[in-house]
Order: structure tokens, then C-alpha cells, then sequence
């Protein structure tokens, strides 16, 4: 009797943590380069009531055992990195990466950080810098003078001078990518850190094989579908629900037991 109760109070628990992961999602629904987030849980050890061992008194041996689990438990919470919409912003320094890869930006540490939101702006030296003042790396300076920027899908970043016909080239845009991104740590900022479950960086060229190319003009929103996640948050708030009634009705028998000598 004990046991369900535990057992329900950490489904509890577990659809909790669901909720909260899938709240957190519908937060960033228009959060630029945000990746969704997914819970993945596990069932705890069994108690063997019974094996299925051969039968001493006539030999046979029985087709199932009697199991009775302890519940279940959060193992991992794991990002989704599909391609979010890519939207059209007319900024001519916002970029988009049209799939796979990561931008690189310096922290303040001067350690990397990687993103996948490209709405990049200039600071007062003219050097290309992320939303929260993070340069962009390797770093890129937009001259003073330059009339027009261009931001190749091979990430070539070249300027246009007053009176001049040919663009310069100036810079080169770098994308990592990893072999298991779902292993990034998230930082905040639309940031995330490498791990040891993500591996090591690859840097490439935007367009090589198997990595994305850059849109200039253009930002990538975030992968969340509002529907699923909304229908997710229903069915974990039903599981709650269930569990809290499962508590409940153990605590119904336990009254009647203890009720059973008067």
C-alpha cells in the first residue's frame, strides 16, 4: 500500500518537470534560434514477486513472472535542432543559417560560445557583435566608410566604398558543428557550451558538406510548435492528475484498514 504511494508522488514529480520544460518552450515561442527541449524518462528497478522459474512440483515452467515497478524517474532533457521558419528582416547584418551549424561568439572569458541567432548589429568600434554585445568570431570590423555590406551564402562578408564599382572582401563567417548537438549545454543569451557528450567543434565553411548555408536579411525563430506543445502540456497535466487520484485512493484503503478494528 505504501509503495503506490511513493510510486504516484514521483509521477507526480515527473510530469512536474514536463510541465515546466514544456512552459519554458511556449516562453521562447518567438525567442530567434530557440530549440525546443524534450524530457526523456525512464521506469525505476521492479521487485520480484514471483520468477518464472521451473515449477519443483511438476515441472513446468511458468510462462511470466510477477513484477510490481517504483516508478519512474527524468533521465535526460534533450534539444531538438531542427531548422526553425526563417523570416525575412530586411536588417542587411542579420543572418540565418539554412541548416546545420553554429555561429561562433567570444565570451567575455574569451572562451567560445555557440548560437544559432544571427541578428548581429555593430558596436561603436564597428565590430560585428550578437544582441548582448558578444563579438561574433572570428571577429569581423565593419569600416567606417563602407556604404553597403554583403554577406555571401558561403559567408564571405565584403563592403561596398562610395565611388568604388567592386566590393571588398573583409571577413569570412565560420560555422562549428558537433556530432551529437543534442549533448550542448544551455547557457542563456540563445548560447550554448560544448560538453563531452557533444564532442569537439568542426569548423567549416558555410556550404561545405553537411552544413548550412547563410541567408543574409533573414533570422531563424525558434523550432517550437505551439500545438504540440500544447497538447503535450494536456496530456501531462492529465498524468498529474492521474497520479494525485492513484495518492488518494491509497490513502482510502490505508483509512480502511486502520478503520477495520472498530
Amino acid at each position: 500500500m505504501i509503495r503506490s504511494l511513493t510510486t504516484a508522488a514521483l509521477g507526480m514529480s515527473a510530469q512536474q518537470l514536463k510541465v515546466d520544460t514544456i512552459s519554458n518552450n511556449l516562453a521562447n515561442v518567438n525567442t530567434t534560434g530557440y530549440k525546443k527541449s524534450d524530457v526523456q524518462f525512464q521506469d525505476l528497478m521492479y521487485q520480484n514477486i514471483q520468477s518464472g522459474n521451473v515449477d519443483q512440483s511438476n515441472n513446468k515452467e511458468k510462462p511470466g513472472t510477477i513484477q510490481i515497478g517504483h516508478g519512474n524517474k527524468p533521465i535526460a532533457s534533450f534539444k531538438t535542432f531542427t531548422v526553425g521558419a526563417i523570416e525575412e528582416t530586411g536588417n542587411p547584418l542579420d543572418i540565418a543559417i539554412n541548416g546545420k551549424g553554429f555561429l561562433q561568439v567570444l565570451k567575455p572569458d574569451g572562451t567560445i560560445a555557440f548560437s544559432r541567432d544571427g541578428s548581429l548589429r555593430m558596436d561603436n568600434s564597428g565590430n560585428l557583435v550578437n544582441a548582448s554585445g558578444l563579438s561574433l568570431y572570428p571577429e569581423i570590423t565593419i569600416p567606417d566608410n563602407a556604404e553597403s555590406v554583403n554577406i555571401s551564402e558561403d559567408g564571405i562578408i565584403s563592403v561596398k566604398y562610395p565611388d568604388e564599382i567592386q566590393p571588398e572582401e573583409i571577413g569570412q563567417i565560420e560555422l562549428a558543428t558537433f556530432i551529437n548537438p543534442a549533448g550542448l549545454e544551455s547557457i542563456g543569451g540563445n548560447l550554448f557550451d560544448k560538453t563531452s557528450a557533444s564532442g569537439e567543434p568542426v569548423f567549416s565553411t558555410p556550404g561545405d558538406e553537411g552544413v548550412g548555408t547563410i541567408v543574409q536579411a533573414y533570422l531563424e525563430k525558434s523550432n517550437v510548435d505551439i500545438v504540440k506543445e500544447m497538447v503535450g502540456l494536456i496530456v501531462a497535466q492529465r498524468a498529474y492528475e492521474i497520479n494525485s487520484k492513484a495518492i488518494r485512493t491509497s490513502d482510502e484503503l490505508l483509512s480502511m484498514a486502520n478503520n477495520l478494528k472498530r
